[in-house]
């Protein structure tokens, strides 16, 4: 079963300067772009394998969806297979209030 990231606890993670984290949303490319938390990368469900996986992504990686649903599953998944700490956020974007951009780039 894979662990939950509360809201709280990424933004506290975020704002650390020394931790070493990637946020993966895997929401579709057009609400991605619409509205995104600052710093994440845009890997939609229907791009995901893990050929796809960056290696450059850090030891701790948050997986968001839009309700944190489908996080868990694909936070799973890439568990079993990386040598790192994944987790999906809890409630998925709709919980998140931090910082958040728009555009392609974070």
């Amino acid at each position: 079963m894979v662990t939950e990231t509360t809201p709280d606890t990424l933004a506290a993670k975020l704002e650390d300067a020394d931790a070493d984290i990637t946020v993966v949303d895997i929401r579709d490319p057009s609400s991605y772009t619409a509205e995104h938390i600052e710093g994440s990368v845009n890997l939609p469900t229907d791009r995901l394998s893990l050929a796809s996986v960056d290696s450059e992504w850090g030891d701790d990686i948050v997986v968001t969806c839009y309700i944190g649903q489908s996080s868990r599953r694909v936070a799973s998944m890439l568990d079993a297979h990386l040598d790192a700490d994944v987790t999906s956020l809890r409630g998925g974007f709709d919980a998140w209030d931090g910082p958040v951009a728009s555009g392609h780039d974070a």
